[in-house]
């Protein structure tokens, strides 16, 4: 008898546990994707066309970059914008098609200002 209340009591606790792992995951689940709608709003949409001239960011990992060296490099020129978010450059110094082509993602351009300090 005391066997048969063991057992009915495990198997209470082991619903009531599998209840809350599921509670858990759901509100997890909802705090990512609040997480991400804030993180969302915060990205601005870049629109670039052909012809502009843009700074491309410079993501490799230098251990000493130096105190006021720019991580921006450049100036490039757009050569083709795609809808997917790539964008092929032209260097702007090259005068070739071929080895001056670069091909990049859009989030690592910023609009280049006719203004730029060396």
């Amino acid at each position: 008898m005391d066997l048969i209340r063991a057992g009915a009591k495990r198997c209470l606790d082991l619903n009531e546990m599998e209840e809350l792992r599921n509670d858990a995951y759901i509100n997890s689940k909802v705090a990512k994707q609040r997480m991400k709608r804030w993180h969302d709003q915060l990205i601005s949409n870049k629109e670039f066309w052909k012809g502009q001239r843009v700074l491309l960011y410079d993501s490799r990992l230098h251990i000493f970059p130096g105190k006021l060296k720019s991580r921006w490099i450049g100036p490039f020129i757009i050569h083709q914008v795609h809808l997917n978010g790539v964008v092929e450059l032209l260097n702007s110094k090259a005068h070739t098609l071929l080895k001056s082509m670069v091909i990049v993602s859009s989030h690592s351009l910023s609009h280049s200002s006719k203004k730029r300090r060396k």
